[in-house]
């Protein structure tokens, strides 16, 4: 991989100045009553897309942390051990040579940070200081059903120095030619899911918003993030679920 996309993935800060945070476990108390932010409604859920349009989908960098054996990691549930808040990722394929029909049989990889800011499969060097080499969560492949769909089930994306909130995909054909790499957005403001998720401690997400990277800022998302947000709703009680369309030359 070449440099500039490492710096690129990284964006303007590396990851060697974490730390490794103590992972606190997601826990439920029945006795309890939800808080207000617990139970709050995501808003600013991004945009919906246009069925008069039918352009490819942005192509974004896979690195710096792509998945080594994509192929061996067939499954669903990316959760792994990774603890957080319950998040359901429902993406859709289209394919722009067929007027956006849906691309059924698609293989779709996905892969993100745990609630940290880290990858598995990488670590102990100045990119990330702790050491996932090992271990595979929070990375997937599926593929798509006659309505072009796949379903993950994973922990809400944590994040890191230099990089908004984000979701890595790569989509290949049936046959396993590489279509398009590309990466999905997060709506943000006051009331989203990336608001109310970090400011849940509860649940281990102890960063908070202090040294965010937002999408205006972020060096993949900064030129534009017209079709690479997502819908994100739900609730910090309940879990949140991100829709998200992607188009390409199938």
């Amino acid at each position: 991989m070449e440099r500039k996309d490492f710096l690129r993935g990284l964006g303007l800060v590396g990851l060697g100045a974490f730390t490794i945070p103590v992972i606190k476990g997601c826990s439920n108390d029945d006795s309890s009553t939800p808080s207000s932010s617990d139970t709050a409604q995501a808003t600013d859920t991004g945009g919906t897309s246009s069925s008069g349009t039918c352009s490819v989908t942005a192509s974004e960098t896979a690195g710096p942390f792509p998945t080594k054996t994509p192929g061996s990691l067939v499954t669903s549930n990316i959760a792994s051990d990774r603890t957080g808040i319950p998040f359901t990722i429902n993406i859709t394929i289209k394919n722009t040579n067929a007027s956006c029909a849906a691309l059924a049989g698609a293989i779709v990889d996905i892969w993100h940070c745990d609630k940290d800011g880290y990858y598995s499969e990488y670590g102990g060097t100045s990119m990330q200081s702790a050491d996932f080499t090992s271990v595979h969560f929070l990375r997937g492949r599926q593929t798509t059903d006659a309505n072009g769909l796949v379903h993950f089930t994973s922990i809400f994306p944590g994040w890191y120095s230099g990089r908004a909130t984000h979701i890595h995909v790569h989509i290949y054909n049936s046959s396993g030619t590489s279509l398009l790499v590309t990466q999905i957005a997060f709506p943000e403001g006051s009331g989203s899911a990336v608001a109310l998720v970090n400011a849940s401690s509860a649940n281990g997400y102890t960063k908070g918003l202090s040294g965010y990277t937002y999408n205006a800022s972020d060096n993949v998302f900064s030129d534009s993030t017209a079709n690479e947000m997502s819908t994100v709703t739900g609730s910090v009680a309940d879990g949140f679920a991100l829709t998200h369309t992607i188009n390409v030359a199938g």
